[in-house]
């Protein structure tokens, strides 16, 4: 169970994950020693699942992110498997979701240009049981990569 003093070490911790133990133990008014305890406890159970640096798509070139719906043929486990497990192995995928309504699959899939985009369909395409894709190209980008709105359970 976490508590109010987990809360405000998540949201610090999302709002920048480079934050040292001092620095962190001061934005939440709390001594280093229970801070790091307190981190270490987070990330053992999973509540953290890691750090890593946010980087601007269009200046590392994958200026293009396309959003691409997938269904299957049919949905038994082993097909929803084998699909899944290729799609993980898919670098430009950054992210799937089983979704609800005429797709199965939503995609939110990074690349260069529309050359290597048409790569990437081609392989989705010839992935077993896949029946239909649908691309939605985004135009501009409003909102990525927000914090979760995290704040302690009301009791």
């Amino acid at each position: 169970m976490m508590d109010k003093v987990d809360f405000a070490i998540l949201r610090q911790l999302q709002d920048d994950g480079r934050l040292t133990n001092v620095d962190l133990s001061e934005r939440i008014h709390l001594s280093p020693s229970p801070c790091l305890r307190r981190v270490k406890k987070l990330e053992a159970e999973t509540v953290i699942t890691g750090y890593r640096a946010t980087l601007d798509r269009e200046k590392v070139g994958l200026g293009m992110t396309v959003f691409v719906d997938v269904s299957l043929e049919n949905h038994k486990d082993q097909t929803s498997l084998q699909f899944e497990e290729s799609i993980i192995a898919m670098p430009n995928v950054l992210s799937c979701f089983v979704v609800s309504g005429q797709s199965d699959y939503r995609l939110e899939v990074v690349v260069h240009n529309l050359k290597e985009y048409e790569a990437i369909l081609r392989t989705i395409q010839t992935l077993p049981f896949v029946k239909d894709i649908h691309s939605n190209f985004a135009i501009r980008a409003v909102k990525t990569d927000a914090p979760l709105p995290i704040q302690e359970a009301q009791s």
